[in-house]
Parts: structure tokens; C-alpha cells; sequence
């Protein structure tokens, strides 16, 4: 990875067999794996297992390429005020900066070298994102943008701004303690805009929305004093390559 670059993997759990996910599960450590067993439905512990292997297989073979072998169960992460996770990074290993999110069957991972960086992961089929929640959560100028819309460009819109307002307030390690209507995102082009409640440099952010899949979204928020310098790297999770560091 460059100072410059963000990586983005994610990966879908409907690729996953039956027989992968005892493989998964040995990614994570003891702890990660007792707390996906108290989840009640399934598809929370399938959510869960997938991200966490995703994350720290994402890490092992960052760190390999860089010289430094780690195992996915050997990463240790501190835990922000508001739930961010970041890498204890052993000597030697570049400074990493982490980010995860999952949803209804996908799960994606963004790591950047050193910034700031967050995704957010949602899922289309969800019905409680509505124009209803966006005039009590969004900010004046994008329900304004919402105005008129046909119901597909909408619904687009709504999940733009939800994931990229996850994105950000994820980035900054604030979670929803930040207020959504503190801030507003433009769709085109791609830009966000403070009010005073935010002392943030609107210049200062690289934001991307992607569709890993036909029923998912992506948000992406990366802090970097020259966005115009960014590099994107985004794909799919290799999932074969992902169960071998099981091995």
C-alpha cells in the first residue's frame, strides 16, 4: 500500500459453503469466536464471523506483503470511546488504520495507511430507511435534494447519504453521538459541508459510493489533505486465499 491509497474488500455471504465457515471461524480468536456464538439468529453469527475473518485476513496478508508475518487470530485491536476498532500494531508493522461493516449477507473491510478511513455496508432490501427518517436524521440541504425525486432515484439517494453520513462518523470515530444533520453530502459531484456544531476541513475528505453487489451499497469516507491524490483500490475478497491463512 501507498501513504496515498485505500484499500476496500468485501465479501458476500451467500460465496460462502457450509463447510467454509468452521474455517472462518478459526480466523478469529477464542474471544471473537465465544461472543459470534451468543448471537441469536444465524445470519448475526454469519454477519459477525465473515467481517472479523475478513478484517484480520485482510491484515495478515497486508503485513505479509510488508515483511512482517501476523496469523488473523494474533491481531489485537484497541476499542475507540464509540466502538472503533484499531490495530495494537506489532514492531514493524506498517501503521495501519482500520474500518468494518456488515449487513443482511455482505461484509466489507477498509484499511488505509496511517488516515483516518470508514464503510459503511447496507443492505437494499431494508424498509426502514425511509423519507421519513431522513427529515428527522438528515440535514436541511440533502432532504432538499431528495425533493421531487422518481421512487428508484430515491431510494438511491437515501442510501447514498445513509452510507456515507455511517462513513464519516465512523471515520472520526464518533458513531451516532455525532449529530446526522451536523453535516451534508452533495451527490453530484461528491463533496460535504459542515455546520458550526463540526470543526472539520470539508477539503480535507475522499468519499466514494460503490455497489459491491446488486443488493448492497458502500460508503467511504478516508481523511486526506489532498483527495485529488487518493487511489482507490476496491474488490471483491478472495475467498479461497482468505480460508488458506486457516491452514
Amino acid at each position: 500500500m501507498s501513504p496515498d491509497s485505500v484499500l476496500v474488500r468485501w465479501l458476500p455471504v451467500s460465496a460462502i459453503a457450509e463447510a467454509d465457515w468452521p474455517v472462518l471461524s478459526a480466523l478469529l480468536p477464542e474471544d471473537e469466536q465465544a461472543r459470534a456464538q451468543r448471537f441469536h439468529f444465524r445470519r448475526d453469527w454469519e454477519s459477525y464471523t465473515v467481517a472479523h475473518a475478513l478484517l484480520r485476513g485482510t491484515l495478515t496478508r497486508l503485513a505479509a506483503a510488508a515483511g512482517h508475518p501476523v496469523a488473523p487470530p494474533d491481531w489485537r485491536f484497541s476499542i475507540g470511546a464509540h466502538g472503533k476498532p484499531e490495530p495494537i500494531l506489532p514492531e514493524g508493522v506498517p501503521p495501519f488504520r482500520v474500518n468494518l461493516s456488515h449487513t443482511r449477507g455482505l461484509a466489507a473491510v477498509a484499511v488505509a495507511l496511517d488516515r483516518e478511513v470508514g464503510v459503511d455496508v447496507e443492505w437494499l432490501d431494508r424498509t426502514n430507511l425511509t423519507i421519513d427518517l431522513a427529515d428527522r436524521f438528515f440535514a436541511p440541504a440533502e432532504c432538499a435534494q431528495l425533493v421531487g425525486l422518481a421512487p428508484e432515484a430515491e431510494k438511491d439517494a437515501l442510501f447514498a447519504f445513509w452510507t456515507l453520513k455511517e462513513a464519516y462518523i465512523k471515520a472520526v470515530g464518533m458513531g451516532l453521538a455525532l449529530p446526522l444533520g451536523a453535516f451534508a453530502y452533495t451527490l453530484d459531484p461528491l463533496s460535504i459541508a459542515f455546520d458550526d456544531r463540526i470543526q472539520d476541513d470539508p477539503d480535507s475528505w475522499y468519499f466514494q459510493r460503490l455497489r459491491p453487489t446488486q443488493g448492497h451499497v458502500l460508503g467511504l469516507a478516508l481523511r486526506h489533505e489532498a483527495p485529488e491524490r487518493a487511489m482507490l483500490d476496491a474488490a471483491p475478497a478472495g475467498l479461497a486465499a482468505l480460508l488458506r491463512l486457516a491452514g
